[in-house]
């Protein structure tokens, strides 16, 4: 039986994708992405804060310059691929580090999209996520952002 690789994220872009060409001309992009689960309280009244994941995702030729163009910092975003440990050595030690290799890639929401310059910050109006790309993953998103 065959094995499965696949990762599904919903998060935050914690900076602009950099992107970069290899000497073939193919782009490579690289961003983080936060994900945060919510704290809560214990019945015992003890707190449990938000805890915080950032993942590595790295993205290929078309997606990489869609990204450059499209992703910024704070949107909301859907990623969907395989992960991927690469190693190398550096001062005589070993170091790892996985990433998300993007197969896929959703804008939820843009944080901008919904400013207008003559209303304050705090009275922007509530945010609507994007439509998904196709009707297939409209009920993954349903009820999510609302």
């Amino acid at each position: 039986m065959s094995s499965v690789n696949k990762v599904i994220l919903i998060g935050n872009v914690g900076a602009d994708p950099e992107v970069r060409y290899l000497d073939r001309g193919v782009a490579i992009a690289n961003f983080n992405l936060a994900t945060t689960e919510r704290g809560y309280t214990m019945q015992n009244g003890t707190q449990v804060p938000d805890v915080t994941e950032w993942h590595s995702i790295v993205l290929w030729r078309n997606l990489a310059e869609w990204a450059q163009q499209h992703l910024r910092k704070s949107m909301k975003v859907y990623v969907e691929g395989k992960l991927k440990t690469r190693s190398w050595e550096k001062d005589g030690q070993i170091r790892r580090k996985t990433e998300v290799i993007a197969e896929n890639i959703q804008i939820l929401y843009r944080p901008d999209q919904y400013r207008k310059e003559d209303t304050p910050a705090d009275e922007s109006p509530e945010p609507q996520p994007e439509e998904p790309a196709n009707e297939s993953t409209s009920s993954v998103f349903s009820g999510l952002f609302r």
